[in-house]
């Protein structure tokens, strides 16, 4: 069964043989404060700096998931002020907690579906937060607008939550100051472990917050993390075999070639497009081309949802639900590196011949 879904995804093709060699070298009892530990940490910080373009500026820590970065960005970053770009269900989760932390968030909001072709704001904001990849909906905001607010909001902190893109996104990190994303998307790793990567611009406002107000978290608090960071440790004992792993598979991205990545993505994502397109009972749900998502495709079933899900999965292909409102009428196609050129070309056949029964 080649697993669609938007994560946990399908696992890149090399993991299990990575997985064999960790159990086989011990690396899941490694102790986080040994040699080996620092080695193989900082094979995986090194790895994504190369092959996402970091900055010098930028450091890499680790969570248990993107999901605690959404609350320790906002501990970390925000006195009383986060602006937020919320065009679904995932954007708005980060806004929802916000406002859970008393941050005094405010929202710009777009139709689920839809993106934002540009935005005027002001410069109080202290951090603003965009969701590069709307998972839910299949929206991604362009990289002209993510680059925008640099030049315009000088003192305004930039982060982007690029969950469901990376590492085909080729983000300007010198545009933005923070971006973090989960390992089981697309990564094709198993569950388990979020990375964040912010810069200098990041750790200084955290630093100013905790000696203002002291409150910005506990052992993760981006202080301690970077702190341990610069030791290629962690403030607690960690998900190791996911750390390895991470690094294991950056350095296979990095033989296949991130440039031959993004282009065998960006050909997924157009043969699959014009196949809904083409399509007599099921389109893409983005109706504006530029708003797509290349990473996160999704179909607008109408009411053959249930019937095409039946369809694709005796022929071996498991889709991505619906999210939240869409579950009845959306499958989501999930198109990161470990799907391969020949499995979308069969995933393409299969929904031509898909009558609706």
């Amino acid at each position: 069964m080649i697993n669609f879904t938007p994560g946990p995804s399908q696992l890149y093709f090399t993991v299990s043989d990575h997985i064999k060699k960790a159990l086989k070298e011990g690396v899941p009892s490694l102790s986080h404060r040994s040699k080996e530990f620092e080695k193989l940490y900082d094979s995986a910080v090194s790895g994504l700096h190369e092959l996402l373009g970091l900055p010098a500026d930028y450091f890499i820590v680790f969570t248990g998931s993107a999901t605690e970065i959404w609350e320790r960005s906002l501990q970390n970053l925000v006195s009383d002020r986060s602006l937020h770009f919320v065009n679904g269900a995932f954007s708005k989760r980060y806004f929802e907690i916000a406002t859970q932390l008393d941050k005094r968030p405010s929202k710009i909001e777009a139709k689920a579906g839809e993106g934002f072709a540009s935005a005027s704001i002001d410069s109080s904001y202290e951090l603003i937060a965009l969701t590069h990849n709307e998972t839910s909906t299949g929206v991604s905001l362009s990289l002209p607008f993510i680059n925008s607010f640099k030049g315009k909001q000088s003192e305004s902190l930039v982060i982007v939550d690029a969950v469901s893109s990376l590492p085909h996104v080729d983000l300007d990190f010198s545009k933005i100051d923070s971006a973090f994303f989960s390992i089981q998307k697309g990564f094709g790793l198993p569950a388990g472990l979020g990375v964040w990567m912010a810069n200098e611009r990041c750790l200084a406002k955290a630093k100013q917050l905790a000696s203002k107000k002291g409150a910005i978290g506990s052992y993760h608090s981006l202080p301690s993390l970077y702190s341990f960071y610069t030791k290629r440790q962690t403030p607690e004992t960690p998900n190791v075999l996911a750390i390895y792993l991470l690094g294991k598979v950056v350095e296979d991205l990095l033989r296949r070639g991130i440039h031959t990545i993004r282009k065998e993505t960006t050909y997924k994502a157009v043969l699959l497009y014009k196949t809904l397109e083409d399509h007599p009972l099921i389109k893409p749900f983005v109706s504006n081309a530029s708003d797509r998502s290349e990473t996160v495709i999704v179909a607008d079933c109408g009411n053959h949802t249930k019937a095409l899900t039946e369809f694709l999965t005796v022929r071996g292909f498991a889709p991505g639900e619906g999210y939240g409102e869409f579950k009845e009428r959306h499958l989501r196609f999930a198109n990161f590196p470990a799907h391969s050129k020949e499995q979308y070309e069969c995933l393409a056949d299969a929904l031509q011949s898909f009558e609706g029964h």
